[in-house]
């Protein structure tokens, strides 16, 4: 168990800099999900932390050391990657124990150490057989397994679970959770999936061009994103950006979005000066409609055209169009049966409205 301080770092390939100027700090125990489109410089950090990519500058520290020139086998870390790795022609019980035999440890503490990391991933019953007799779901555990044993400083896991399939995701995603309370070791885990950053992380890194944009909790990155780009990221549907115009009427501040005037709550827009452009920010699900309007106050309520409406089990997605041209994304509880061309009335939780510059595309506090 470790800290993992990244202070400057960069990659580049030749002239392209693929990760520029990183400086991340991941406290020991905590579970990290580096996520970003492809192409953003997540991987590449996380194979720099494993060693198996060189660093172009700036330091890696793990625990106390410096680690920029020491090789992988002796950073303590253990990598679970994509494609599981397994050697087709070793039972589960050799897979597992295959490192501990290269790093010539005894026979008694290799199979003591496999007993008890398949006992934690629930394979003690199948620990004689190949790769080729499991599941997808098995061999990941296997792959986990293998990484245990080690008793690393630090787990690294580059999209683990992509080649799963949904339901298999979701019950692996547990399975992850549920490892790393039991083994309270720093985790940094990489990922295109923004459902397992939210669900898996402490803590979520966003990277874009191999910048990091944000870093913080699910709930941070989600209601107070720091740019429109992680606003648009995270979060599925994206939230609704929408332009408007900062004003203050009868001396409270208020935003103008095409006709129709809003309150901003919770002092939003102080540095503002009156009738400068912004970009309104608001998550699909603040966007309420039917009961869950009564309790809001009645400036925060307008009426919109629905465009097209989906019902999704105990929710429904909705395209509506406001003041005939601004299109917003509305989820909401329960099944709404709404007919293209219908008026309908919509409320707005404008407290979780955030405010962003047209042209740094930054928050705006």
């Amino acid at each position: 168990m470790a800290k993992v301080e990244l202070v400057n770092v960069s990659k580049r390939y030749g002239e392209v800099e693929v990760v520029r100027n990183i400086d991340l700090e991941i406290e020991d125990n905590e579970f990290i999900v580096l996520v970003g489109p492809s192409g953003c410089g997540k991987s590449t950090v996380l194979r720099m932390i494993a060693g198996l990519e060189p660093i172009s500058g700036g330091d890696i520290r793990i625990g106390e050391r410096v680690v920029n020139n020491v090789s992988p086998k002796s950073r303590n870390v253990a990598m679970v990657f994509q494609n599981y790795a397994l050697y087709p022609h070793m039972t589960v019980r050799e897979n597992m124990g295959f490192s501990l035999k290269m790093s010539k440890k005894s026979k008694s503490e290799i199979d003591e150490r496999v007993t008890a990391a398949a006992e934690v991933l629930e394979l003690d019953t199948l620990l004689e057989r190949k790769p080729s007799e499991l599941s997808g779901g098995q061999r990941q555990r296997v792959a986990m397994g293998r990484a245990i044993v080690r008793k690393p400083d630090v787990f690294l896991f580059d999209e683990p679970l992509s080649n799963l399939d949904a339901q298999l995701r979701t019950q692996m995603r547990m399975e992850l959770k549920k490892l790393h309370m039991k083994l309270a070791t720093t985790t940094i885990y990489v990922t295109h999936d923004q459902i397992e950053a939210m669900t898996l992380a402490n803590r979520i890194v966003i990277l874009k061009d191999g910048f990091i944009q944000q870093v913080g909790t699910p709930v941070e990155v989600f209601e107070k994103p720091a740019n429109v780009f992680v606003a648009q990221f995270i979060g599925n549907p994206p939230m609704n950006i929408l332009k408007g115009i900062f004003k203050t009427e009868e001396g409270r501040p208020v935003v103008q979005v095409g006709s129709s005037v809003f309150p901003l709550p919770n002092g939003q827009g102080s540095s503002l000066q009156s009738g400068a452009q912004v970009l309104v920010g608001i998550r699909p699900d603040a966007i309420k409609m039917g009961r869950s309007t009564e309790r809001l106050p009645k400036e925060w309520l307008c009426q919109g055209e629905v465009i097209v409406s989906e019902i999704l089990g105990g929710q429904s997605l909705l395209e509506i169009v406001i003041d005939g041209e601004n299109k917003l994304i509305a989820e909401v509880e329960g099944r709404v049966i709404a007919q293209p061309g219908e008026t309908v009335p919509i409320g707005f939780e404008f407290d979780r409205m955030v405010l962003f510059d047209p042209e740094t595309t930054n928050a705006l506090s």
